[in-house]
């Protein structure tokens, strides 16, 4: 399947919803527990979302969704330790591996993808389970651990470099397991903060210090709660960037303001134009010029956001550079850019655009979620029929995205 976008002008209200990264996180968690966790202003229509729910579901959970809510319970049988699952993975099932081995003791889950160890980077999720006593290894496509004596042991762990994932795992591993453990280097993000809110919550003992360590006492059981998902700051984002481009005018109620004060600095030096509501951002009017960005750990910019700053940046007339300091290199979506008329050039780990071209029309493919949103956005500035396939890509992380482009005076995304 592809999607065809042409020429649209965004304006009107429109609503963020529920972070995909936080929302995943805390289905994970769920497995911590056997009582009722009930998740409101939860994205239920994302399809990573709904991969992770029937994970869930194939493991013993049951899982009522309405509307933006879900509550996730116990079932009449005990949880399965394995998830033997043919369907499309997601990164997510290491932390599911995390969580049936702090709860269980053992666990058994599907790499993501498929991919070997040597091929993605596990080695940080392998290294936090082995210091926290659990043996690790693969059986083909699948990941295994085992606490060695029965039930995980609090351990200090060292981060060698703020992984957001291996933050993750480290506190949701150690929450149930036997004594105190102490993780140094982490990656302080909103998802990780929503995580360890919803998690003490339900009754769990952690303590943040800033960049420089989480402390998780164990316990011995935790409990169900109710909790809200914080909002999805990459869609607010795109929100933001969308009315600048197309010459539009939006108000993004329920903003993550807080979140993203520095990506907000650097856009209103670069020629956006917003004001600050209660709950609400309003973008009005504003020309695109050139930026300069380098990504980086939280509060800084997330290299997730980066291809929407290149199409920001392409449509300013003058030269932005682009280094992405988390990921070098990762620029492959600029091919795509190309292929509809955006002038861009690598030069070491560095991205040039040379910005103010008219995008053409033409077939692009989303490489992945955030390519998929870039092209997107580039395909409603052009006065020609934009097709991007793989168009399921976007759909992981946009929640009623069509509905909403709709609301804001687009045409429906038409399907071919």
């Amino acid at each position: 399947m592809a999607l065809s976008i042409s020429k649209t002008r965004l304006n009107g209200l429109v609503k963020v919803s529920g972070a995909k990264n936080s929302s995943l996180r805390l289905l994970a968690a769920s497995l911590l527990t056997e009582d009722t966790l009930f998740l409101t202003n939860f994205p239920n229509g994302l399809l990573d979302v709904q991969v992770h729910l029937k994970m869930l579901e194939a493991l013993g959970k049951t899982v009522v969704s309405i509307d933006d809510t879900v509550a996730i319970g116990k079932g009449a049988e005990a949880i399965k330790t394995q998830l033997i699952w043919d369907e499309r993975s997601i990164r997510n099932t290491l932390l599911i591996l995390g969580a049936l081995t702090s709860r269980y003791g053992e666990g058994k889950v599907p790499l993501p993808g498929g991919c070997k160890l040597g091929e993605r980077k596990y080695d940080l999720h392998v290294m936090l389970l082995e210091k926290l006593g659990a043996e690790v290894w693969e059986e083909g496509d699948y990941l295994c651990a085992k606490a060695k004596t029965g039930r995980l042991n609090g351990a200090e762990i060292h981060l060698p470099m703020r992984s957001t994932g291996a933050t993750e795992n480290t506190i949701i591993a150690a929450s149930l397991a036997s004594g105190k453990t102490t993780l140094f280097n982490p990656h302080i993000r909103p998802e990780i903060m929503d995580l360890i809110d919803m998690l003490n919550k339900m009754g769990a003992k952690i303590k943040v210090f800033g960049q420089r360590s989480i402390e998780i006492e164990g316990v011995d059981y935790l409990s169900g709660t109710k909790h809200a998902v914080i909002p999805d700051n990459m869609e607010a984002l795109t929100w933001a960037i969308g009315s600048v481009i197309t010459n539009g005018e939006v108000e993004i109620e329920n903003f993550p303001y807080e979140h993203l004060e520095v990506p907000l600095v650097y856009l209103r030096e670069s020629g956006m134009k917003f004001y600050k509501g209660d709950t609400s951002l309003i973008v009005k009017g504003g020309n695109a010029y050139p930026i300069e960005i380098s990504t980086g750990p939280y509060p800084g910019i997330n290299s997730d956001m980066q291809p929407l700053f290149a199409v920001y940046g392409a449509m300013s007339k003058g030269e932005s550079k682009i280094v992405d300091l988390r990921f070098p290199g990762r620029y492959a979506y600029a091919e795509e850019l190309a292929k509809l008329g955006v002038d861009s050039y690598v030069s070491g780990d560095m991205l040039v655009i040379n910005g103010g071209n008219p995008i053409k029309g033409g077939t692009v493919r989303a490489l992945d979620l955030r390519a998929g949103i870039a092209l997107l956005l580039a395909g409603m500035t052009s006065d020609e029929v934009v097709t991007i396939e793989e168009d399921w890509q976007i759909y992981r992380g946009y929640e009623n995205l069509s509905e909403k482009i709709q609301a804001l005076g687009g045409k429906k995304l038409e399907l071919v």
